[in-house]
Formats: structure tokens, sequence, C-alpha cells
């Protein structure tokens, strides 16, 4: 198995002097190819500054991180741009659809952005909406979809680039509960393909989920366990 996420002894502080926070404090983590992790925390645990790291948004401030096999320290703001969207598809709470453009638009927009012909763009586009099940309404804008529906056109362009791993926030926050229940069974058939998953997650239910569980709390690693096989 190769290694999609390490971190070693990594620290993000925020703020000056007598006012630093330590969001992150002497993590030590690695995700392999294939694994479907959720990082489970309440509010100000380091959650978010961990999914800003894993998601190439934030270097650190100490201490080694490497994505995709690239130390994020020695990546100028280009390179990091580059790795983001080559490396990372991301899913969010909130969906984040081009609310006039059509879901087939949607999902092959990242493809447009690499320069990929339209009409290839849209092939692969269209591909995965059938394999997500949402063939059916590629000529939907957002707003004529329920919020799973959105949810499904949303996984769907962060699966077109073929990343190295799927950063999913919240990605259950805006749905109702059965709702949830069937993207997660999504993201089970997913991983069971050999999709790098990691889930960011303040909700314990849907952190069962998954088949590791890494628990943090003030900024460091609490627990770590992981299904038996």
């Amino acid at each position: 198995m190769s290694t999609v996420v390490e971190m070693l002894n990594v620290t993000k502080t925020f703020g000056e002097g007598s006012s630093i926070v330590k969001a992150l404090d002497g993590v030590d983590i690695r995700i392999e190819k294939g694994e479907f992790v959720a990082i489970v925390g309440a509010s100000g645990s380091g959650k978010s500054t961990m999914m800003n790291l894993i998601g190439c948004l934030d270097r650190p401030t100490a201490g080694l991180v490497k994505v995709a096999g690239e130390d994020l320290s020695e990546l100028n703001d280009k390179k990091l741009t580059s790795l983001r969207n080559l490396a990372i598809g991301f899913v969010f709470q909130s969906f984040f659809l081009l609310p006039k453009t059509d879901a087939l638009d949607n999902v092959a927009t990242p493809l447009f952005y690499r320069g990929v012909p339209a009409k290839e763009a849209r092939k692969k586009a269209m591909e995965m909406l059938t394999k997500l099940g949402m063939a059916d309404r590629h000529t939907h804008q957002s707003t004529q979809l329920s919020g799973g529906q959105q949810q499904r056109v949303a996984i769907a362009r962060a699966l077109v680039t073929e990343p190295s791993l799927i950063l999913a926030d919240e990605p259950t926050g805006a749905l109702d509960s059965n709702t949830g229940k069937q993207v997660m069974d999504l993201f089970e058939g997913l991983n069971r393909e050999g999709i790098t998953i990691v889930l960011i997650t303040h909700d314990l239910d849907i952190a069962k989920r998954a088949k590791r569980r890494i628990t943090l709390k003030d900024g460091k690693i609490i627990n770590d366990e992981r299904d038996v096989a």
C-alpha cells in the first residue's frame, strides 16, 4: 500500500505572543491508499485545521505534512494549488454547485479548468453521473435537485478527476437522516472500489461508518481505532 497522507509531529498555531493558540499539537498520522478514515472531534478540537492541511489549503507551523508524496513545506503557492487540484476531490456540506449550471457541466467543471476539451470533459462527467445514479438528472440545475441529489453531483465532481483521495467535510450535515445514510452508503461503495476517503465530522454515528476513526481533542489525537477485519 502507498501512503496518501503523512503527518509527523505536526503543530499548527494561530496568533502571536500570549495570544498563540495551538490548533494542532504534535500530531502523527499516516493514511494509506484505500483507507476510509473519519476524523472526529467537537468544535475547537483541531479537525478543521487538520482538514485544511490534508486539503493543501494551509501549511503546518512545524512538522512534516506530505500529501500524495509531496512535502507541503517545499511547495510554493502555485504548486500547492496544483497539488490540491490534481490529488484531492473535495465534498462539502453546502455542495457548492454552480447555481445556473446543469449537473453535467457542474461535474465537468474541474476538467474544463484543466484544459480538457469540452466534449471529452462532458463524456467523463456523464460517465460519473451514470455511476452515481444521476444520469437522468444531467440537464437539471442545482435548484431543481434535492439535497441528496446535489450531494451526489458534488461527489461525482470530486471523483471525475480521479484524485488520490476524497476529502469530505461534514458531507451529510445539510441532509436529513435517511438521505445522509444513502450518501454514506455511496461512500462505502466507493471505498470498496479502492478509493481513499477522509471524512471530517462531529457526528459519531456517521464516523462509525468509516473503517478507521481518529479522534481529536484540544489539537491532539486521543484515539485512533480501526475496525477489525
